[in-house]
């Protein structure tokens, strides 16, 4: 019973990675808003789960993994709600920042319960794929359930999906689970949380308003500034504390400071070429909703399929082979995505997708194996939990950086096609240039087991 409350939990968190992207489309048209409105609406949820994720686990940890997920459970549930009653813009972003909210306490604390009912490594790592397998299938989920949601009801049934989820959840979960905690766990990082949550809150409001109000408006201009004054703050205040959220002395490891740099790309280019994924169908090529949403389909669905070969591929040939070979198909991939025109035929469309979708699932399960290795045996579920925000902090940035690709090129007046080409192609670009990056940088240490989860947390 564990297994299946903590799967259906990250199915459900997973589900709204994916489910979103489908219906954004519907949303630009009922709430009347643009691209940026668009941006903050998924940037809105990233942010938080990125910013908040390690704090959630050392949650769990400290005040009970059952009482932290339950808690996650609740607060998303109730913030899926209000996104689902949204009058307008402002009031979405908020409900998908509460949503963000609930999901950094969810999801660490359910992966924490899972490890804490199976001591024996070899029975953990067994619950711990078959709770990445099963609550993947949220990923491959999404783009389907969206396009049918969103088209027959409107964006906001996407939403209303998670509501009997998370009563199932709660009823079962408390009944069911047992409560356990860690007493050595470390205090919460209060300023060093603070201090990221606005850095990087600063620096994507200044590059996704930045496109709309101008890159010299004096707004803009400060939160740059704020954002390089913030994060100054943040490292200063990190390397005086005994016990920091991000320890900055792991950095020195050139195997974790490198994976780490490579997931931050990961999350870029995946997130940031995805989001667009959905309105290339329907503005550029015309389709419905519902056909949107099952076009997208090929780069999760290769992601669920491909992403547990990754860690035993990395096993057998090294973290440098694997991380390159996936990186080097991802980025090709987006270059050819960067190259799809309004009268390009889907089946010259599908393979450029599934290319891209194989590709990082190659790459994010052995960045993490290799942040793990970087460290000692006990600060592995730190390591973990960094590369998981790593990725989460390049997802965010991507969504902004290309998001102001698109609206840069609009505003010199090219189409959003041409614009949508250029921000596919910048991600590729980038893609292929981390690509290089790993291959020169990255040890030709193997892994010691696979990571199966880490492209779910």
């Amino acid at each position: 019973m564990l297994l299946a409350v903590t799967c259906l939990g990250q199915f459900m968190v997973l589900l709204d990675n994916t489910i979103v992207g489908a219906a954004l489309p519907d949303m630009q048209r009922r709430l009347h808003t643009q691209l940026t409105g668009l941006q903050w609406i998924v940037d809105a949820y990233v942010l938080l789960v990125a910013m908040l994720l390690l704090t959630g686990g050392v949650l769990a940890d400290r005040f009970g993994r059952k009482r932290v997920y339950l808690t996650g459970v609740v607060v998303f549930t109730l913030a899926s709600l209000v996104c689902s009653l949204a009058p307008s813009v402002s009031w979405l972003v908020a409900g998908r920042v509460l949503q963000g909210i609930g999901a950094a306490a969810l999801s660490p604390a359910s992966l924490a319960l899972l490890a804490s009912a199976y001591p024996v490594p070899q029975e953990r790592v067994k619950a711990i794929g078959l709770w990445a397998g099963l609550s993947g299938i949220g990923l491959a989920a999404g783009p389907v359930a969206g396009g049918v949601l969103a088209q027959a009801f409107g964006w906001s049934a996407i939403f209303l999906v998670n509501l009997p989820i998370g009563a199932i959840l709660l009823l079962v979960g408390l009944r069911s689970l047992t409560e356990t905690r860690n007493p050595d766990a470390p205090a919460i990082d209060v300023p060093g949380t603070v201090l990221s949550v606005l850095g990087v809150g600063a620096l994507t409001y200044g590059l996704i308003e930045g496109g709309a109000r101008g890159w010299t408006a004096p707004l803009i201009l400060g939160s740059f500034a704020a954002a390089v004054a913030l994060f100054a703050a943040f490292v200063t205040v990190e390397a005086r504390r005994s016990a920091p959220m991000l320890p900055l002395r792991l950095f020195r490891e050139r195997l974790f400071g490198v994976s780490n740099t490579a997931m931050v790309v990961v999350g870029f280019a995946l997130m940031g070429s995805s989001f667009f994924f959905s309105q290339f169908f329907v503005y550029v090529q015309g389709s419905s909703i519902l056909r949107a949403g099952l076009q997208t389909l090929p780069t999760s669905l290769a992601m669920v399929i491909a992403s547990p070969y990754a860690g035993r591929l990395a096993a057998r040939y090294g973290f440098r082979v694997v991380v390159t070979a996936g990186l080097a198909l991802a980025g090709p991939g987006l270059l050819a995505l960067g190259m799809v025109h309004a009268d390009t035929g889907y089946g010259n469309v599908w393979w450029r997708l599934g290319l891209v979708g194989v590709g990082f699932a190659l790459t994010m399960s052995p960045l993490t194996g290799a942040a793990i290795q970087a460290v000692s045996p006990q600060e592995g579920g730190l390591a973990s939990g960094i590369s998981s925000t790593a990725r989460q902090i390049g997802a965010v940035l991507g969504v902004a950086v290309l998001g102001a690709v698109v609206r840069t090129r609009q505003s010199g007046g090219a189409s959003f096609e041409a614009g949508l080409n250029s921000a596919f192609l910048a991600a590729g670009a980038v893609t292929l240039a981390t690509a290089m990056f790993t291959g020169l940088c990255l040890t030709k240490s193997r892994t010691v087991q696979p990571v199966k989860h880490a492209v779910l947390n």
